[in-house]
């Protein structure tokens, strides 16, 4: 690849860590829509795009018609290797030119050859989104999508304009563009994240806490931050945003999870709090930790949550500790239902339960099998005949004779 891309934080200059191989991008999405450009010949493009011919008629063997230059300029990938450096300025001036169709060819094709030489090619997308015509600047707007995730530091400044762009077409298209990009590159997708979720407007921060589920697993310590940055906001909606993340922390990073669902416990909000409850099962019983707050919420006055951790005592308790969690939680409890099923916990049955119940923790009898009459017989030995032993056993005293 000429000139190969390194993706870099636009804030250090560092490199930013390389994506893995399973999230490659599909040269095949970075294209034109299908056409009569696939069909030119490699070696008719380049006077094609340049406009040096009107047009070029196509052989029956390459499918027939006509092709004019803005199906050259949507072939410019495909010339030779040799070529790209004429080809990049051919593409150049396209993007600059008078025409709108050839401006509009000129970003289709740009995804795809940015991959073989991307210099200057982010300065012109960034004009052109601003162009003034609508059909060029979605067409521009659709191609910030399919290279924001190529080229995340290139695109770094041109996203963090369009993120806050008054027109609401303008700034979905960007935030749509973010998205894709914190899948491929989470730290880069961070970036972002941590100046969003400070803005002012809250517009912004709403937008940006929805794209919190895709850097919860991989954007490490500065994801995890972010999320509890967002869980603390004065707006319920960008809290309801972060909460969906606990879930996806809780099966990832449990420890950190364990932390946000103890601090989120109090939340009042019934979005969030269902979030809570469905991370926290998720936690491990078997912790202290998790132990104490499945207590403390059980004490909750919020209905629900104490249902939820009601539920959950049971497999965090057992023996003594159990019942006597279970009868004081009793004593303050209001709601008949959970009333109801905390005294079955408080009930000791082996002591306090029915006699059937009671029986049930009774060791069973050890059966016996030599009946009372043989108690005394006498060992036989493996070196009498059998009839021996029958005369031996003749000869035993009887007990009513000795009286």
């Amino acid at each position: 690849m000429a000139n190969e891309y390194i993706a870099r934080d636009p804030r250090t200059g560092k490199v930013i860590q390389t994506r893995q191989k399973s999230i490659e991008v599909d040269i095949r999405s970075l294209q034109p829509i299908d056409g009569a450009w696939q069909r030119i010949p490699v070696y008719e493009i380049l006077k094609l795009a340049a406009g040096d011919v009107e047009y070029i008629q196509l052989s029956l063997t390459n499918g027939g018609g006509f092709v004019t230059r803005v199906d050259g300029i949507k072939a410019l990938s495909r010339v030779y290797e040799n070529l790209i450096p004429k080809a990049h300025e051919i593409l150049l001036n396209a993007l600059d030119d008078d025409l709108v169709e050839i401006r509009i060819a000129g970003l289709e094709v740009m995804p795809s050859f940015s991959l073989k030489l991307h210099t200057d090619l982010m300065i012109y997308l960034s004009d052109r989104l601003q162009d003034g015509d609508d059909e060029v600047e979605l067409v521009a707007m659709q191609t910030l999508q399919k290279m924001s995730p190529v080229f995340p530091s290139g695109c770094e400044d041109i996203l963090r304009r369009e993120l806050r762009h008054t027109d609401k077409i303008h700034r979905k298209n960007a935030f749509d563009a973010l998205k894709v990009t914190s899948v491929a590159w989470p730290e880069a997708g961070c970036l972002h994240l941590d100046e969003l979720i400070r803005e002012e407007d809250v517009d912004l921060r709403r937008r940006g806490s929805k794209i919190l589920r895709n850097i919860a697993a991989k954007g490490g310590s500065t994801g995890w931050d972010l999320i509890g940055w967002s869980l603390d906001d004065e707006d319920v909606q960008v809290r309801r945003n972060a909460s969906q993340c606990l879930v996806t922390l809780a099966n990832s990073e449990p420890r950190i999870a364990l932390i946000l669902v103890e601090n989120a416990l109090n939340e009042d909000d019934t979005v969030i709090r269902n979030s809570v409850i469905r991370a926290m099962k998720k936690l491990d019983m078997q912790s202290p930790r998790v132990t104490d707050m499945i207590l403390r919420g059980a004490r909750s006055r919020n209905l629900e949550l104490r249902k939820a951790c009601i539920s959950q005592l049971s497999i965090i308790l057992t023996g003594d500790r159990l019942t006597e969690s279970a009868a004081e939680l009793l004593r303050q409890e209001t709601n008949p239902e959970l009333k109801k099923r905390l005294a079955a916990l408080s009930i000791d049955l082996a002591l306090d339960g029915t006699e059937t119940e009671k029986n049930s923790f009774l060791a069973p009898v050890e059966k016996v099998d030599d009946e009372m009459g043989d108690e005394f017989t006498l060992p036989i030995r493996p070196d009498k005949p059998k009839g021996e032993h029958d005369k031996q056993k003749a000869s035993r005293p009887n007990p009513e004779d000795l009286r």
